[in-house]
């Protein structure tokens, strides 16, 4: 199966590599500092499993990788549009476009450039970063792809793609219910990602401070609220999963919107607490938390942009 990785970042890069070093043929795009790393001195993946080096075949130019069979594509959500457009090189008839993306409403925007048939949802429980240029850091989660039809059927290309998944010894399964399991995700990241931000804190900083985990637990009740407003099947336990979850989670843990708004780099913003305002404002949920959330890192995504006007 050929593959290409569109967004050599730390969920592409990493299952990328591991896909890689199965001996799948598989070509990264990338671009800048990171692509000329790679180029140099190959992929280099730092993981709780094991650190390994691949010789990766990378470009900025999705012409020079042409049509393939599977695309991962993991880009920051902020980047859908343009890098979806970019791609087009790589995507013919027969190619599926697996979206691992942070997020519940990217592929909704591929399936407008590419059709519905085209588009997989994915979901990706991980943390890795790119800690340097060419450099991918896994530092824990469970490393797990999951995946599935949106009607939760299981098809030939899903069978497929999980069978080569598994021969990389990546962690993966199929779902039958893949937009309630976007959604629960969703509900961890708004939480984690948005608090970790907002107050720069660790999970075990948040978690110390009842006031904050207090918080911490309303932005994702909000999140569900909405969800069952939209019609998604979501667990009637979800938050108390979540919650559980992160409860456990190592103390040190935040979460890669407070990683990049750290590097003052662009945020996620406007597809996590910017997108549960908006669909709660179209269902009549109220969102205060995230609301509040949106406001505040907002001006720091303008900035990162370029468009923060000092008055």
């Amino acid at each position: 199966m050929k593959i290409g990785i569109m967004g050599t970042g730390g969920v592409g890069g990493y299952f990328g590599a591991l896909l890689h070093r199965a001996g799948e043929p598989v070509r990264f795009i990338a671009r800048g500092d990171h692509l000329r790393a790679i180029r140099a001195n190959g992929l280099r993946i730092e993981s709780v499993l094991g650190d390994f080096t691949i010789e990766a075949h990378a470009t900025d130019d999705p012409a020079e990788v042409a049509v393939v069979d599977l695309i991962v594509f993991g880009v920051k959500s902020y980047d859908t549009e343009a890098a979806a457009e970019r791609m087009r090189p790589m995507v013919g008839p027969a190619t599926t476009i697996l979206c691992v993306q942070n997020g519940v409403d990217n592929e909704d925007k591929l399936a407008a450039i590419y059709g519905e048939r085209a588009v997989l949802p994915g979901v990706v429980h991980i943390f890795s970063v790119v800690r340097e240029s060419g450099v991918i850091a896994q530092t824990g989660g469970p490393r797990r792809i999951t995946f599935g039809e949106p009607d939760g059927s299981i098809t030939p290309r899903v069978e497929r793609i999980l069978e080569i998944f598994k021969k990389a010894e990546i962690n993966c399964m199929l779902s039958t219910r893949i937009i309630a399991d976007l959604w629960e995700k969703f509900i961890l990241i708004c939480a984690l990602g948005g608090m970790a931000a907002l107050t720069r804190l660790t999970i075990g900083e948040i978690r110390a401070c009842p006031e904050a985990w207090t918080m911490f637990r309303r932005v994702m009740e909000e999140v569900a609220t909405v969800a069952w407003a939209k019609g998604i099947p979501i667990a009637s336990n979800a938050v108390e999963q979540t919650m559980q979850f992160c409860a456990g989670m190592s103390p040190d843990s935040r979460a890669s919107l407070y990683h990049d708004l750290a590097a003052g780099k662009r945020l996620e913003l406007d597809a996590l607490a910017g997108a549960v305002v908006r669909f709660g404002e179209a269902v009549g949920v109220a969102t205060p938390m995230n609301r509040a959330i949106y406001a505040a890192l907002r001006p720091y995504d303008l900035k990162a942009r370029g468009e923060l006007l000092v008055r």
